[in-house]
């Protein structure tokens, strides 16, 4: 099993729900402003801020949410979120890639670097990691949503690259400049995604132990919890054993 979803669902199972919740929505809150403030506030006629949209109702974020965070941004009331990528390396040599919008560049810089820092990794320059990566498009349905098979005739059908369903839902992959297109005949097909958005997925993943696995869990989890970090991104993998070890610690 790769990647770092994996350790994401177990995070939020053992995390304090309400405040994880609450932090979701003020994370997709500053996507959705940001969306609307760069291109027009009007999700039928701006694909970036109907994906951010759709992703808020996905987790059922308040209507009043949605439209208080539209309403900054053409109101000219929003903060000047600059959007920001930082790469690295940490723990066992692992490959992490770190969105963030924030208002203060040499803040988040300083908080991202500090993570890095603590957990025995280093921060690297921008380009140190992505190379090994490509950029797709990903659109996650519960597993409610299907079995696999329905699952994979669907998207073959709306152009997708790849699926991968487990227990916890399927994950589609597909070309980033077809997302809003393979999306759309997903929806016709499956009905609302859980989410949609525009992924870095690693090339290859690296093997880590139980040991590494913790340490990286804590990483993820840091950078996670600041406010200005929307995305993390990890090229690894753990087997069956560690993982059930993990959710179970």
């Amino acid at each position: 099993m790769a990647g770092h979803s994996q350790f994401k669902n177990i995070m939020h199972r053992k995390g304090r729900q309400d405040a994880v919740r609450s932090k979701m929505f003020s994370k997709l809150a500053r996507e959705i402003t940001v969306a609307a403030k760069t291109g027009v506030p009007d999700p039928s006629m701006n694909p970036r801020l109907r994906l951010a949209v759709q992703n808020a109702k996905a987790v059922s974020m308040p209507k009043d949410n949605i439209a208080r965070a539209i309403s900054k941004a053409s109101m000219g009331d929003a903060e000047n979120y600059e959007e920001v990528r930082y790469e690295g390396y940490g723990p066992g040599g692992v490959a992490l890639i770190v969105e963030a919008l924030t208002d203060n560049r040499n803040r988040s810089a300083s908080n991202v670097r500090a993570a890095f820092t603590k957990a025995g990794g280093a921060l690297g320059e921008t380009g140190s990691v992505s190379f090994m990566w490509d950029r797709v498009g990903e659109i996650v349905y519960p597993a409610g949503a299907g079995d696999a098979d329905k699952v994979m005739d669907a998207a073959i059908e709306a152009g997708a690259d790849d699926v991968q369903s487990d227990e916890d839902g399927h994950t589609i992959t597909c070309a980033f400049e077809n997302l809003g297109e393979v999306s759309k005949a997903l929806e016709s097909s499956l009905g609302d995604a859980e989410s949609v958005k525009i992924i870095w997925k690693p090339q290859n993943n690296i093997p880590v132990d139980e040991e590494r696995a913790q340490s990286l869990m804590k990483l993820v989890g840091t950078l996670e919890d600041d406010d200005d970090v929307q995305n993390v991104y990890a090229n690894f993998e753990v087997d069956e054993a560690t993982m059930a070890k993990l959710s179970a610690a």
